[in-house]
Parts: C-alpha cells; sequence; structure tokens
C-alpha cells in the first residue's frame, strides 16, 4: 500500500505548510489517483476518475498517454520512498502484461485500450486505430522505467526486456507514409482518413524525438525540419503582454504544449537551430500568466493566485484552453505543472486556489481537473494526462529525477544528436 498522508477535513490546513511540505503533499495526495485510482485488471492508468466513488472507477478503459505518465509517477514514488520498489515492481509487470498482449498497428498503441483484455477502446468512430502521439507519450515514460530499475535481477530484468520489445517493435516510418512528416493515426479499417500531419509547434516534439530515435523503423531527421518545423504555426516572434514568444501559435497555446514533452525532455540547455527550449516554455508560462493577472475578459477569480489555461474539463465539455480560447476555466494542473519555470508565481497560485475554494478544488486525487468561478461550477473529475504531469513535472523541479532518467537513454541521445539539439545531457555522454 501507499504510504498515506491523511486527508485533511478542511483543505486550507494545507496552507499552514511550508512550500517544501505543500509541494510533496500536493504531490503524493495526486499520486494516488495512479495507484489506488488505478484500472482494476491492468493497473494501468484510467482516463478520468470521479471526486467520490462512482461509475467511472468502474469503467476499464485506460489512456495510454496518461499511462506514460503514470509509471514516471511511480518512478517519484519509489525514489521518495512513498512506495517500496517490490511493490512498484510488481505493478510495473501487472501494466507490461496488459501491454503486451494489447491490439496494436504497426507497433503504436491506440489512444485508449481495455484494460481487461487490450482491445482498442475507439476514440472516435474513425479513430479507432493506432495513435502515434500517445504511443509516444507511453513510451517516455517506459524509457524511464528501463533506465531506473536497472538492477541485476530477475524482475527487473523482465521489466527492462518486454520495455525494449515493444519499444522496437514501433513502425515510426509507417507514420510517414513515405513522406518527410508523421502522421498522428492510422485504422486498419479507415487508412490514413483523419489525415493529420503533425506540424508543430505543438507537445508532439516527443513524437518526433522518439522516432529519430527509434533502433528500429526510425525515421530520417528531415521529417523533423521539413515536417514539424514547417507548421503555420512553427515560428512566431510576436510579443504577447510585453514577452515575445519564439515558437508558437498566437499567445503560445495551451500550457500542456511545455508539460508533456518535457515530462523526459530536459529543456534545461536544450537547444537547436529554432529554439531555446528552456526560454520558450518560460515566456509561454509567462504569457499565459499575465493574461489571466490582466484577464481581458473579466472572467471571476483570474489573477497572480489563480491563473493556468490549458486542456481539460470544463462546464461544457472538453476544451485546450489557451489565452486566445478562453471561457473562464482554471486548470489547477497548468499552474502546478509550471513549477520548473515560474516556482513562486506556481506556488502563489497553488496556495491561492486552496485559500479561496478550499474542499469545491481539493479531494481524493489532490487538486481536481478544473474549476470555472465565473459559473460557480467544479469539475467532479480528475484526468490522467493532467494529474500525471503535476506529479512528474513537480519532481523534475525538485530533482531533476525524470529528467535525468530520459535524458541518459542512448537512444534518445542519439535521436537527440540527429536532429542537431544540444544539451548539457550530450555534452556529458559525449566520448
Amino acid at each position: 500500500m501507499i504510504a498515506t498522508l491523511p486527508a485533511a477535513d478542511d483543505p486550507r490546513t494545507l496552507l499552514g505548510l511550508s512550500d517544501e511540505a505543500l509541494v510533496e503533499r500536493i504531490q503524493r495526495q495526486t499520486l494516488r489517483f495512479f495507484w489506488e485510482g488505478a484500472e482494476r485488471a491492468s493497473a494501468l492508468a484510467p482516463d478520468r476518475r470521479e471526486r467520490e466513488p462512482g461509475p467511472l472507477d468502474d469503467d476499464d478503459r485506460v489512456a495510454i498517454g496518461g499511462s506514460g505518465f503514470g509509471v514516471m509517477a511511480l518512478i517519484v514514488a519509489v525514489e521518495r520512498g512513498w512506495l517500496a520498489r517490490e511493490v512498484v515492481i510488481e505493478r510495473l509487470d501487472r501494466m507490461l502484461a496488459l501491454l503486451v498482449k494489447a491490439e496494436r498497428y504497426h507497433g503504436a498503441f491506440p489512444h485508449f485500450v481495455h484494460g481487461r483484455n487490450g482491445a482498442t477502446s475507439n476514440f472516435s468512430d474513425l479513430d479507432d486505430g493506432g495513435d502515434l502521439v500517445e504511443t509516444a507519450l507511453l513510451f517516455q515514460g517506459l524509457l524511464c522505467v528501463r533506465a531506473y530499475f536497472d538492477r541485476d535481477d530477475p524482475r527487473e530484468a523482465s521489466l527492462r526486456s518486454r520495455i525494449t520489445g515493444l519499444w522496437e517493435s514501433v513502425e515510426w516510418d509507417w507514420y510517414t507514409q513515405g513522406r518527410d512528416v508523421l502522421y498522428w493515426h492510422w485504422s486498419p479499417r479507415h487508412g490514413w482518413a483523419i489525415d493529420h500531419p503533425i506540424h508543430g509547434w505543438n507537445e508532439c516534439l516527443i513524437a518526433y524525438v522518439l522516432a529519430t530515435a527509434a533502433p528500429r523503423h526510425g525515421i530520417d531527421a528531415r521529417a523533423y525540419h521539413r515536417g514539424f518545423a514547417s507548421g503555420r504555426a512553427f515560428r512566431n516572434g510576436n510579443a504577447y503582454h510585453g514577452i515575445e514568444l519564439p515558437l508558437g501559435q498566437a499567445y503560445g497555446g495551451p500550457l500542456f504544449f511545455s508539460h508533456y514533452s518535457f515530462c523526459g525532455l530536459d529543456p534545461r540547455g536544450l537547444r537547436d537551430r529554432y529554439a531555446d527550449y528552456w526560454d520558450l516554455c518560460v515566456r509561454h508560462v509567462g504569457i499565459n500568466r499575465e493574461h489571466c493577472i490582466v484577464n481581458p475578459n473579466g472572467f471571476a477569480g483570474y489573477g497572480a493566485d489563480c491563473w493556468g489555461l490549458t486542456a481539460s474539463d470544463d462546464p461544457a465539455g472538453y476544451e485546450p484552453h489557451a489565452p486566445d480560447h478562453d471561457n473562464g476555466t482554471i486548470s489547477p494542473t497548468a499552474a502546478l505543472s509550471s513549477l520548473p519555470y515560474a516556482p513562486a508565481e506556481a506556488m502563489q497560485a497553488a496556495r491561492g486556489m486552496l485559500e479561496r475554494h478550499g474542499g469545491n478544488v481539493w479531494g481524493r486525487y489532490g487538486f481536481v481537473d478544473a474549476f470555472n468561478e465565473s459559473k460557480q461550477w467544479f469539475a467532479r473529475t480528475y484526468l490522467a494526462i493532467d494529474q500525471g504531469p503535476i506529479v512528474v513535472m513537480t519532481e523534475n523541479h525538485r530533482s531533476g529525477l525524470l529528467w535525468n532518467l530520459f535524458m541518459r537513454v542512448p537512444e534518445v541521445q542519439e535521436g537527440l544528436r540527429r536532429l542537431g539539439f544540444s544539451s548539457p545531457h550530450l555534452e556529458q555522454a559525449a566520448p
């Protein structure tokens, strides 16, 4: 079992903790989503859970990308001493047992699978096959697992072997259709009907790094430069709220652009011909926060102690919220997962949300997915793709754990070199 902390009757009591103690409490409470809230048969990450036990707890649909964040969160739990190494190995063994038998499409996983048998759970009518970005987010996590569980032990060796087998089976080159760009989806029934080439700037940098790094079925670096870097929303150079943005759409887009790929990729000192990625992420976060402070739409609650727009649930469903697509919905993961880039500002938001909203925003798995004070709406849900980055990016701020694990993977280092990146990690690894 997870070493638990007592759930406070009034979350405002958390405000008496030091910043370091509060950060750890948020991490541990959020980790419960992936431990206590895991899908029962496979132990993989559910797409979502409810604030109180309910029908979603019996849903066997698991999120492939969310499971990538989930296994990274389990590494944090071992390293922090919240869970025993042996217990987590048993959990990972269950996860891999399902992943090995799950339906795949030229090696790529679908967006969702059923935890009881590994069958595809369709994301939409056409999206019933391989999802390359979800697959990349999964392997970002699994390669960290392979790096962390490195002991000369049969159980750990088995984990590493199965991860390597899955990793080497992904046909990244298939997902180019022979062109200089990756395509997000392929279906055995509908082929390339979705027709979604992956152009940047967005959350998909990790897909190009892994596709170029792949030991088998890898792609040429041309796809990154001619595909990802050729998108209409790739280069920017304009200023928003006085902050110049090198890459990305107007105002930078939702904050998960600066979180998902950088759960593993260390942006500190990471550069290529297009950007300094630490600088890019810091500027992106700064624009997003400043928009909430300026609050041009006059939404209730916005300010320096309540900011953060990203993809999340909202009163009407689910939306990728951003400064230019803002309906008054604040997503706690947006600020909390930005802790590495804006530590004081993220802590101000964490304390502000707790002080202002208390139990409306805090529950069994930490901060709820989102809230909209203007509409007096508070989410009753938690999402894997929002809870995972809170644990992982917080740990990267505290210790750099996942950054160091991922960036020391030999294939990742080779992929970054092929793409023309420089990084202190590559300099340290140079012969």
